[in-house]
């Protein structure tokens, strides 16, 4: 593995209606939902650590933390970045954010785990 502070990531997302809180149940509002932005976050950190990892190796997320600081309607286009800041054996943490054209509209960190896929894909049967 090389993985080391400092790796970054980007997703980004031209949000529509399938990307709501009302589509997906978390509201009743047509903006972004909140897991849907999360899951833009954690898209960022994979792709801060393609390439870094073994062929038998992925990572799975263990915790997320995130604060979800203001709407965004669809058609907006969003980019979330992920940083790698700690790498502590197998556990690594990034710090993330995401904006869109208005500022800042969440921020957190995302701890994921490096896992054998194979072994990890057994024991979720």
């Amino acid at each position: 593995m090389a993985l080391r502070p400092g790796l970054t990531g980007h997703a980004t997302l031209r949000v529509n209606d399938a990307d709501t809180a009302l589509d997906i149940g978390s509201g009743d509002v047509p903006v972004l939902g909140t897991p849907r932005l999360i899951a833009l976050c954690e898209e960022a950190t994979c792709r801060a650590v393609d390439g870094e990892l073994g062929a038998p190796d992925t990572t799975v997320a263990m915790r997320v933390q995130f604060d979800h600081l203001s709407p965004s309607s669809v058609g907006s286009e969003v980019r979330a970045e992920a940083t790698l800041e700690k790498v502590e054996g197998r556990r690594l943490v990034f710090s993330v954010s995401a904006k869109d054209s208005a500022g800042l509209i969440g921020a957190g960190k995302v701890t994921r785990v490096v896992v054998g896929r194979d072994t990890f894909l057994r024991r979720a049967r």
